[in-house]
């Protein structure tokens, strides 16, 4: 099996990690030379994917196409020239551009009456502002009054629209779902944790969310799929505000961290099931009792070492995979015993979650011990989960 993974930045680690884990070959297309993917692959080719006669002979060499990106343009480009020479492209183009727009998803939200934030000016202060076209926590305000309000829409301008709506607090949530040709399925919740400026810095499985709330945001995620007669991969974000789910966002293009969560903890590899198209009993079946997993990233620094969010992954040159890197299982990292400052997303696993996080704090220890680092810093926004101050506050770390 062979495989080309469209785009070398932090989507394309994930599909290559998860290409890599299922055997097939990888090759990696990317514009720019020294991208984060390009320690994952097995093959790498330089050049624009909008150049139509090198896309053409690179997916007619391989048996399925996964773009790793989120501009329409050239995703509908892919599209084209995969049809062209026959090859199957992992888009769908149809629930990506509903997806994409946090409008048009607020509008089918209502249209099918799923709970999601409020909209101003129905919603009181504070409130969350944050472009219509934009992914994850990109470019995304908190505002806690009008004047901070008027002064934000005088510094943002005109230009492009944006979503204003409730801000709400609570643990976060999401849940992947696969469709094809009318049959959907949906794989396991996973729990989110943010960093100060509302990016995820930790993903962990799984989740703690009772079993009546994660039969709810199931109903919810095939209830959208079905609607959008989704043909491909979908996630759902959600929160839990006061006992209640509310979706944040719907993505329908190949989600960041999640996945590889997923594959930690109940081995399902969720591109071998968008692969086999339900074909396959195997790629669907769910373990008895899934391992705990605590996928997060983190930075060092002279003399600190710090959690952020996934962007600190996104501009750093070609990362690798280690194994047993500080007593963690896996991580993605730059990490040299030259450097004094590296990146690395942490993944970790035990057999419950709660022995994950004793076993991350060990993996901690370790890198503060070794880099001889005295400051440890994890930040959230105020009123968010934290899990792991509460973990390392009772084991007495750092």
């Amino acid at each position: 099996m062979r495989v080309a993974v469209l785009g070398g930045k932090l989507q394309g680690v994930e599909a290559c990690y998860l290409a890599q884990k299922a055997g097939w070959q990888v090759v990696l297309v990317d514009k720019k030379p020294d991208v984060p993917a390009l320690g994952f692959c097995d093959e790498f080719f330089c050049f624009d994917l909008m150049e139509e006669d090198k896309l053409r002979s690179v997916l007619s060499q391989v048996d399925f196409a996964i773009p790793a990106l989120e501009d329409k343009l050239v995703l509908d480009h892919i599209e084209a020239v995969g049809q062209a020479v026959g090859v199957r492209v992992m888009y769908d183009k149809a629930s990506y551009e509903l997806s994409s727009s946090k409008i048009a998803s607020d509008k089918l939200f209502a249209e099918l009456n799923i709970p999601a934030p409020r909209p101003w000016p129905d919603a009181s202060f504070p409130l969350t502002v944050k472009p219509s076209d934009a992914s994850g926590s990109e470019h995304v305000y908190r505002v806690r009054s009008a004047a901070e309000l008027a002064a934000l829409k005088n510094k943002l301008g005109e230009e492009g629209e944006w979503v204003i709506q409730e801000f709400l607090t609570g643990p976060s949530y999401s849940l992947e779902v696969i469709g094809c040709q009318g049959r959907y399925h949906v794989f396991q919740v996973t729990e989110l944790e943010m960093d100060n400026v509302y990016d995820c810095k930790r993903v962990m499985a799984p989740a703690v969310l009772g079993q009546t709330k994660k039969n709810e945001l199931h109903l919810c995620l095939l209830k959208l799929a079905g609607k959008l007669k989704l043909n491909g991969i979908m996630d759902i974000e959600v929160i839990l505000h006061e006992n209640k789910l509310k979706v944040l966002e719907i993505d329908a293009r190949l989600p960041s961290q999640t996945l590889i969560t997923v594959y930690q903890s109940t081995g399902i590899n969720i591109l071998e099931a968008v692969w086999q198209s339900f074909d396959n009993p195997a790629a669907f079946r769910f373990p008895e009792r899934p391992r705990g997993v605590i996928y997060e990233h983190v930075k060092v620094t002279a003399g600190k070492l710090e959690v952020w969010g996934e962007h600190i992954m996104g501009n750093v040159g070609r990362l690798h995979l280690k194994k047993g890197f500080f007593g963690a299982d896996e991580a993605i990292t730059n990490y040299d015993k030259r450097k004094k400052e590296w990146v690395a997303t942490l993944i970790i696993t035990a057999d419950s979650l709660d022995m994950a996080w004793q076993k991350r704090t060990l993996v901690i220890n370790a890198i503060m011990a070794d880099c001889k680092l005295r400051e440890y810093q994890d930040l959230t926004p105020p009123s968010l989960p934290n899990s792991a101050k509460r973990y390392m506050i009772r084991d007495e770390v750092i």
